[in-house]
């Protein structure tokens, strides 16, 4: 497989997939990057913050971002069963009313968010995402305003249902976005992975309605293999000349075979075989860096550069 081994001693070597370079390049932070490489080398978290000199602030930040990459080794993911919630009834929410100063805030803030009064079931569906999953109130304010905000940018006027709150809800308890850093690097990937959908539709001349959920997870799927605009372009081109047209399967057959053979760039899938083997160098953090199976531009190792050497002294 195409990839980067990192030497940081004469005994001790780290090997990075090129599918893992390319998440912590998109990821954009340099303390995610080197957090990685720290846990990655097989060095205790429980001192992480204080040998990558970070604060608590930035520690937190770049957990969250390896969280949403796919990148953090720990924690396997909760699976709250909606079933097994408490029934919670009218008492239950007077009383908490009540007695939590922050129940009462969340209560003041979703209504004033949706424009209107909640009804008592849609009260007990609050107190259940506060109480069974555990989100903070500051959370719960996060996760309203943005299923606000998607359902605009789905070009629905209408405000979302408590029912999609709590869906949403079970989601982020179950993905373990609970903070307020967590909430926001989750967000800005949703962004962005809403941009990359709108460019590969576009790409493909889909306008006057939305991705169908299949199709949404076949470029998800393609980008996840480490396939940009460009490759993901090639594909659609040969696919249309062998039929005529876009068919997502023969697409994702064409794209699933440079992903085996270990191709993921446009220079790779046109030759038809891996790049040479060439040297890389500037990681201050080891001896050295050897790129194997170049599958990245010099814009990218740049970019690995700085994220290697964004720490602070």
């Amino acid at each position: 497989m195409a990839g980067y081994v990192l030497h940081l001693s004469t005994e001790e070597n780290i090997t990075l997939s090129s599918a893992t370079v390319k998440r912590l390049i998109a990821g954009g932070s340099g303390d995610a990057a080197l957090l990685y490489l720290h846990f990655a080398a097989g060095r205790p978290l429980e001192n992480a913050r204080e040998a990558l000199r970070m604060s608590e602030a930035r520690y937190d930040l770049a957990c969250a971002t390896l969280q949403q990459l796919g990148l953090w080794p720990q924690e396997p993911q909760r699976h709250l069963d909606a079933s097994q919630a408490p029934v919670y009834t009218e008492q239950d929410v007077i009383r908490e009313t009540r007695t939590s100063r922050e129940f009462e805030a969340i209560t003041g803030e979703t209504q004033r968010r949706l424009g209107r009064v909640l009804s008592n079931e849609e009260l007990k569906i609050l107190l259940s995402i506060y109480r069974y999953l555990g989100l903070p109130g500051e959370v719960i304010s996060i996760l309203v305003n943005y299923c606000i905000q998607r359902q605009r940018s789905r070009g629905i006027a209408r405000m979302p249902s408590l029912r999609s709150i709590e869906k949403e809800a079970y989601y982020w308890a179950d993905h373990g976005i609970d903070t307020m850093e967590q909430a926001a690097v989750y967000m800005q990937n949703q962004l962005l992975r809403q941009s990359q959908l709108g460019k590969i539709k576009e790409l493909f001349g889909i306008s006057g309605r939305r991705l169908t959920p299949g199709e949404e997870n076949y470029i998800l799927t393609w980008l996840s293999w480490g396939f940009g605009e460009k490759e993901i372009g090639l594909a659609y081109e040969k696919t249309c000349l062998a039929t005529g047209g876009l068919k997502w399967p023969y697409c994702n057959s064409i794209l699933r075979s440079w992903h085996e053979q270990g191709f993921t760039t446009l220079s790779q899938i046109e030759s038809g075989d891996r790049a040479p083997q060439r040297s890389y160098a500037g990681a201050k953090l080891s001896q050295g860096v050897q790129q194997h199976n170049d599958t990245l531009s010099d814009f990218q190792l740049a970019a690995i550069d700085r994220m290697l050497n964004n720490k602070e002294d």
